[in-house]
């Protein structure tokens, strides 16, 4: 074992002892049939692994001697699995890798630097829309390929907006601000319905005993600190972004005037009964998605991701809208693009073999393949556009996404430092602030947070 090797072992080894999860180590290689070489790659999106076993199909037919095992697991569960299989020496070839994680696997040297392979490859990272500055380390050397882009929209009950005489054109040209809420606010407090029939905005309304929310929750949902399909578009809306740089921030501005404003609303917007409290719905810990919060009719609008577009279009019985991102006082529209990426195990066996694989994932041909199942947003636009148009010819209209990325609502999804630690540190101030457990004093207390750990070296 090379001393390289070792080092990273225990680096890896250290961080799951302190995580104590030592006792999880498993062995997760493959091997190959005489004289074809098996690449391993992972993921945590079932829809995902589904749609690239279209190209893994293509890709071993093109390249007989290399064998292609897709493997998904549950986002519970993945990264410490990632982890132990670091320790172990059985990690995955290459893997989708979350941006919250790429300070903490490169600072660890899991991960191998594709530089190399991009210059011998000739690969054109100008044709990636978004993404690729958010897979670039402090080193400035580019640890991942951007796999797609996830995004906003608004889903809602058509025949319930009907009915409360509204249009898709409606929903189309809502706007809002902090103070009074603008069309969205009154949107949502006419579509909220009480146990006896009568509207949020009418008199006698009963927030206690809610039929119909207007809007699902949005304040932080579940571990989602960075509430991309919640609380953050808005706050982009008036102008907030996350860090104070757009790469390797050293603060998190969540004690900033506007972020602040948003916060208050949502918290507001939930008080008067108009959307449901954080975990209302939840059963055995367990929330409902969007699809069982619109087919119960427990909601009439559904903020969710990009996604969950076509499932929820397919939704038995209902008819359900896609709105665009709401429009902040001065008409901006803005949201985090969340680009994931493709990343290859600096302890692979199977380099080269392992590049063949990945750079063709990131190919226009294996994305616009792949994206047809209308589960995701590829990171190139020619194959977005690709996307787009497979899935209208099944009724799904994404339309709404491609405008997004045509007209730059999309915000590059900053690469930041200890994503595990400030999740920890912030999420439960969050929670508590939407909770009514504590109130202002938890935006300092979070950026003063987010300064610590942002900065902490390797």
């Amino acid at each position: 074992m090379t001393a390289f090797r070792a080092g990273r072992r225990r680096s890896a080894a250290a961080l799951l002892a302190g995580l104590g999860l030592l006792a999880t180590l498993a062995g997760c290689g493959a091997g190959a049939g005489s004289g074809t070489t098996t690449v391993n790659w992972w993921t945590w999106d079932d829809k995902q692994a589904i749609a690239y076993q279209s190209c893994a199909d293509a890709f071993e037919r093109a390249h007989p001697d290399i064998h292609v095992k897709i493997t998904q697991y549950d986002s519970a569960d993945y990264f410490t699995k990632l982890l132990s299989g670091f320790v172990s020496d059985t990690a995955p070839d290459a893997f989708m890798n979350s941006v919250q994680y790429l300070q903490q696997y490169a600072s660890l040297k899991q991960l191998m630097p594709l530089d190399s392979f991009i210059d011998k490859s000739h690969v054109d990272m100008g044709a990636f829309s978004v993404g690729v500055n958010d897979w670039k380390y402090t080193d400035g050397k580019q640890y991942g390929l951007p796999m797609d882009w996830a995004s906003a929209a608004l889903y809602y009950n058509t025949d319930m907006l009907a009915k409360a005489g509204y249009t898709a054109a409606d929903v189309d040209h809502l706007t809002w601000n902090p103070d009074d809420g603008g069309s969205f606010e009154k949107m949502v407090a006419h579509l909220t319905v009480d146990r006896n029939g009568v509207r949020g905005d009418q008199p006698g309304f009963d927030k206690h005993h809610v039929k119909v929310y207007g809007i699902s929750s949005m304040v932080t949902v579940g571990n989602d600190f960075n509430g991309l399909t919640t609380w953050r578009p808005f706050a982009s809306s008036l102008g907030w972004r996350a860090g104070n740089k757009a790469s390797w921030p050293t603060e998190f501005t969540y004690d900033d005037p506007r972020l602040v404003k948003t916060f208050d609303f949502f918290r507001d917007l939930t008080d008067k009964g108009f959307a449901p409290a954080p975990g209302e719905f939840a059963s055995a810990g367990n929330a409902p998605d969007g699809g069982q919060l619109l087919g119960s009719g427990k909601v009439a609008i559904y903020s969710g991701g990009s996604w969950e577009a076509a499932t929820l279009d397919k939704l038995p019985g209902l008819h359900v809208g896609t709105g665009p991102l709401v429009a902040g006082p001065d008409g901006t529209r803005a949201t985090v693009s969340n680009a994931n990426g493709n990343v290859i195990w600096s302890g692979t066996k199977h380099p080269d073999q392992t590049w063949a694989w990945v750079s063709y994932m990131g190919s226009v041909q294996c994305q616009s393949t792949a994206s047809r199942t209308g589960t995701f947003l590829p990171s190139i636009p020619a194959a977005t556009e690709a996307s787009v148009a497979a899935m209208a010819k099944q009724g799904v209209d994404l339309g709404v996404f491609l405008q997004q990325d045509r007209t730059h609502q999309l915000l590059p999804n900053s690469p930041y430092a200890n994503g595990t630690a400030l999740q920890a540190a912030v999420l439960p101030l969050m929670q508590q602030f939407f909770a009514h457990q504590k109130n202002g004093s938890v935006f300092p207390q979070m950026a003063e947070e987010s300064r610590k750990l942002l900065t902490e070296t390797d």
